[in-house]
C-alpha cells in the first residue's frame, strides 16, 4: 500500500539499506585483495542472476520477456557493467571515503539528464543550488591531492566518477517508458544478466583473476550477490514504490557519510578537513536536488 509519509518501518528499512550500501564498499575493498575487481564484479552479477530469479519466482512473478525491451535491456545491462567495473576498480585504487563521495554525486548527473529527457523533471532554482553544491563537493574531492594516510589515486577517483555516470545512466533508462513498464525486479534481472558475461570477458584485461584469495573472500562474494544485490537493491526499489520517491532518495546522502565513518573505522583511512568538507557539500546537494 502506497504511503504519503515515512513511518517507523520505512525509516528503519531506509537506515538499514543505507548502512548496508555503505558497508558494501568496505566489503568490496577487502575482497579486492583476493579477487581481481572486474572478475569480482562479474562473478557477483552471475551469482545475482540466480538470487534475483529465485526471488521473482518465489514472489509469483516469474521473469517474462516484454516485447520491445530487448534493445533497452541490453543497453541498461551494458551501462550497469561499466558502472560496476568503474566502482570496483575505484575501490581498488582509491580510498573508500573518496570513492563514496564521488560515486554518490550520481544525483547531479541524473538531474541533468532528467532535465532534458524526462517529463516533469526540470531543474528548479533550488535544485540548481543543490547541483552546484554537489558538483563543487565532487570536484573538491577529486582535485584535493593533499597527503595523508590512505591517500587515493587520481585514476581511482576518475573511475569513481565513471561509476557515478554509469549509475545515472541506468537510472535514466529505468525511468524511460520502455523499461519503466517491466518493473524494478525485471530491470535488475536485465542488469545482472547482461553485465555478468561482459564483466567476466573483460576481466582478463585487468590482470590475474585470483590474487591472495582466502575463504572469507568467497563468503563476501556470495554475500554481495545475495544480500547486497538481491536483498538491498530490491528493498530500495520496494521503498521507492511504497513511500514518496523524493523522501527515499534524499536519504542517499547518508551513504557517503556512513562510508567515511566505516572507512575510518575498518580501514584506518584519514578523514582530512578537505574530505569532510567535500562530503558535506555532496550531502547538502543531494538533499536540495531531491526537494520538491
Amino acid at each position: 500500500m502506497r504511503k504519503e509519509a515515512l513511518d517507523g518501518v520505512g525509516l528503519s528499512a531506509l537506515l538499514g539499506v543505507t548502512l548496508l550500501l555503505a558497508f558494501n564498499q568496505v566489503i568490496v575493498k577487502i575482497t579486492n585483495q583476493g579477487l581481481q575487481p572486474v572478475f569480482f564484479a562479474g562473478a557477483r552479477s552471475a551469482l545475482a542472476v540466480v538470487f534475483v530469479w529465485g526471488w521473482m519466482v518465489a514472489r509469483g512473478r516469474a521473469p517474462r520477456y516484454t516485447p520491445g525491451t530487448l534493445g533497452a535491456g541490453l543497453l541498461m545491462g551494458t551501462i550497469f557493467a561499466a558502472e560496476f567495473l568503474c566502482l570496483f576498480m575505484a575501490l581498488d585504487l582509491t580510498t573508500i571515503s573518496r570513492a563514496a563521495i564521488i560515486f554518490y554525486s550520481m544525483p547531479v548527473w541524473m538531474a541533468i539528464a532528467a532535465h532534458f529527457g524526462l517529463p516533469g523533471e526540470r531543474i528548479t532554482p533550488i535544485r540548481a543550488l543543490g547541483l552546484t553544491a554537489a558538483f563543487a563537493g565532487t570536484a573538491w574531492a577529486i582535485l584535493d591531492r593533499s597527503g595523508g594516510q590512505g591517500q587515493g589515486s587520481l585514476a581511482g577517483d576518475l573511475y569513481a566518477l565513471g561509476g557515478a555516470l554509469g549509475w545515472a545512466g541506468t537510472a535514466f533508462i529505468a525511468r524511460r517508458p520502455t523499461m519503466a513498464k517491466v518493473g524494478p525486479e525485471m530491470q535488475l534481472l536485465w542488469m545482472v544478466a547482461v553485465s555478468a558475461p561482459i564483466l567476466l570477458l573483460a576481466a582478463p584485461a585487468f590482470g590475474p583473476l585470483i590474487r591472495e584469495v582466502e575463504p572469507m573472500h568467497w563468503v563476501w562474494l556470495v554475500f554481495q550477490a545475495s544480500v547486497v544485490v538481491a536483498g538491498g537493491f530490491i528493498t530500495w526499489l520496494w521503498l521507492l514504490g511504497r513511500y514518496p520517491a523524493a523522501t527515499v532518495a534524499s536519504f542517499s546522502f547518508l551513504t557517503p557519510i556512513f562510508s567515511l565513518i566505516l572507512g575510518w573505522a575498518f580501514m584506518g583511512e584519514t578523514l582530512s578537513p578537505a574530505i569532510l568538507g567535500a562530503a558535506m557539500l555532496v550531502a547538502a546537494g543531494i538533499i536540495l536536488i531531491n526537494r520538491r
